[in-house]
């Protein structure tokens, strides 16, 4: 791991809740597509957050930071970076990363601003294998939630091996996606997982659901199942 000093470049509140920040760091950086950094708030705090960018953007790292007055911890990252404007970061850390030399299929599954983890392993992974097959599956209490989802359905449309599976709690008049979990749509949609790699970002309970209930009833393969919740489970 290296530390490096970060200058805060933008900084967009893309919902009421979820920041887009991006980092030029003082210098190269190098890290495995869903791998994450720590935020270093003094010497014995440091705070993780997922790299929706991958390695392949050279000159900057982006990050999107879920901040609200009942996430402190979060908010408190956020306070630092828009006084400062500068940040320190331990880089890289995680072994989630997706694993590059595999050609089975993908399933990646994100809640809400786990999404960053999955972007990051969806990006790369279109980048080497184009051809590979992949399934994102968004799940957001409501549809604004679901913040990057017009970038995803144009990604769909350029690589008909894309499917992106956006699903939501609340259902506003007019949704037309899937209403529910994500791991309802998936278990919906799977009779089996065994051939399948599968990522997972969210909470620490939904990831310990969804491994638990892949391996028991859709035949998933633990060692295909990646996901930094799971070093806390």
């Amino acid at each position: 791991m290296t530390t490096l000093s970060c200058k805060v470049t933008s900084v967009e509140a893309i919902t009421d809740t979820v920041y887009r920040v991006r980092l030029v760091p003082e210098a190269s950086v190098s890290f495995r597509a869903g791998q994450y950094l720590m935020v270093e708030m003094d010497e014995r705090d440091k705070r993780p957050f997922s790299m929706a960018s991958t390695p392949l953007e050279k000159d900057f790292i982006e990050l999107h930071i879920g901040a609200s007055e009942i996430n402190l911890y979060a908010m408190a990252v956020m306070d630092r970076i828009l006084k400062d404007r500068v940040v320190n970061v331990d880089i890289p850390h995680g072994d989630a990363w997706l694993r590059e030399e595999g050609d089975r299929p993908l399933v990646l599954i994100a809640g809400g601003t786990g999404f960053s983890y999955t972007r990051s392993i969806l990006m790369m992974a279109l980048a080497q294998q184009p051809n590979r097959e992949i399934a994102i599956y968004w799940g957001g209490r409501e549809s604004k939630y679901l913040y990057d989802l017009a970038e995803l359905e144009a990604l769909q449309e350029k690589h008909p091996q894309l499917k992106v599976i956006p699903v939501v709690e609340q259902p506003e008049e007019g949704w037309n996606g899937r209403t529910g979990t994500v791991l309802s749509a998936v278990l919906q949609d799977y009779g089996s997982l065994a051939e399948y790699d599968i990522y997972i970002a969210g909470r620490f309970e939904m990831a310990k659901i969804a491994r638990e209930r892949f391996c028991a009833e859709r035949e998933a393969k633990a060692e295909h199942m990646f996901g930094d919740a799971f070093a806390f489970i």
